[in-house]
């Protein structure tokens, strides 16, 4: 690895990591990436290296930040997951026990475990949306509120892939009386002195990172109407995410801002019972709520197997992993992030150059690999 090369932490025994974040740029896989891992709550593995840019003018810095797309989702279910352990939020409720809106149009008992499972039939708006309207949450909310669900609710798992966020982020903002970006940074990213934004001020434009679209796919002439729907209303326009408006806004389910460093050392709060840096945020029963199975299928969106728990994929699933209590999602393009309970252990890959997917690819799934092999754990 020539120019930009690896710079950061790593504790010897994880040379392995070193190696196989070096291959991905060997490889031509990665122009800028960064990656981290902790275990038992320490910090043992943060590097980073190459490019924030694809014509190779910005070197990626320890505080280079980027959008990572859904793994902004667990930031999200984290947040619920926090309201939840304090008895602020009821998993088992109907939604419209704190959005009263929300029952129309036959949704009265739709649960916000159904949410938080990707199972409520909301995968994508009814009406047709630009991605301008994004930026509006009022709008985006009320539509969701008001229209009825694509399938019945509860019944099989199907990606909410932008609405996810909207809906649950709705229920924290009528529990907390504040966006559910404000108690993120608020309960959790400023305590942790962690750089994760759902809701970037431009005062850290400098910082991000400039993604790299991947190439367009082939679409499924066979796509359902609920697939299409996911896919052009409003469609992916990669070079959104430059704009300030994109930035700025609160897309819980897919505008967050950060890098490997702030995603990973978050999720020790759930690696490791509650705790992260000294500090107890959740009781440990409130963090294995995530592990609790809520709906399991072949998912009607992604048309792969899914297994969801409480806001995250479930080994098994998509992706079986060494440990069962495992849990897990990523991001459009590639970002990702595992939490392995059973290790107290997580790890995180961001990066700038996108591949065609949308929950993690084999340049992070390597890295765990490599973590988990040091680890003896495979």
């Amino acid at each position: 690895m020539p120019d930009g090369a690896t710079q950061g932490l790593i504790d010897d025994r994880y040379a392995r990591v070193k190696a196989a974040f070096e291959e991905n740029f060997n490889q031509g896989q990665d122009i800028g990436a960064c990656f981290c891992a902790t275990v038992e709550g320490e910090t043992v593995v943060d590097i980073w290296g190459g490019f924030a840019d694809p014509a190779r003018t910005r070197p990626w810095a320890r505080d280079t930040i980027v959008n990572v797309y859904s793994t902004t989702k667990t930031m999200t279910a984290l947040t619920a997951l926090l309201l939840a352990d304090r008895g602020e939020l009821d998993f088992e409720a109907p939604v419209a026990k704190y959005w009263p809106e929300f029952a129309a149009n036959g949704k009265a008992d739709v649960k916000v475990s159904h949410l938080m499972s990707h199972s409520a039939g909301l995968s994508g708006w009814r009406e047709k949306i630009s991605t301008g309207d994004l930026y509006d949450w009022e709008k985006m909310t009320s539509l969701l509120a008001a229209q009825a669900p694509f399938w019945a609710p509860g019944t099989a798992p199907g990606y909410h892939a932008l609405t996810q966020g909207y809906l649950v982020g709705e229920v924290v903002r009528r529990i907390a009386g504040r966006s559910l970006g404000t108690v993120f940074r608020e309960e959790i990213a400023e305590p942790l002195g962690a750089d994760f934004w759902i809701g970037l001020p431009a005062s850290e434009d400098e910082r991000v990172a400039e993604l790299i679209p991947p190439p367009p796919g082939p679409r499924d002439p066979n796509a359902t109407e609920v697939q299409r729907n996911m896919w052009d209303n409003p469609g992916i326009d990669v070079g959104e995410t430059k704009t300030r408006a994109w930035r700025g806004a609160e897309i819980p389910a897919a505008g967050g801002t950060g890098n490997a460093r702030s995603v990973a050392e978050i999720h020790a709060i759930l690696a490791n019972g509650g705790v992260a840096k000294g500090r107890r945020f959740m009781s440990e029963a409130g963090c294995r709520k995530a592990l609790e199975l809520q709906v399991e299928g072949r998912d009607l969106v992604l048309g792969v197997p899914a297994r969801f728990g409480l806001g995250f994929g479930l080994s098994g699933g998509m992706l079986p992993f060494p440990n069962p209590n495992t849990i897990y999602w990523g991001g459009y393009g590639g970002s990702l992030v595992i939490i392995d309970m059973d290790a107290r252990t997580t790890f995180a890959y961001a990066m700038n150059r996108m591949a065609p997917t949308t929950q993690g690819d084999l340049r992070a799934l390597g890295l765990a690999m490599a973590m988990w092999t040091a680890m003896g754990t495979i």
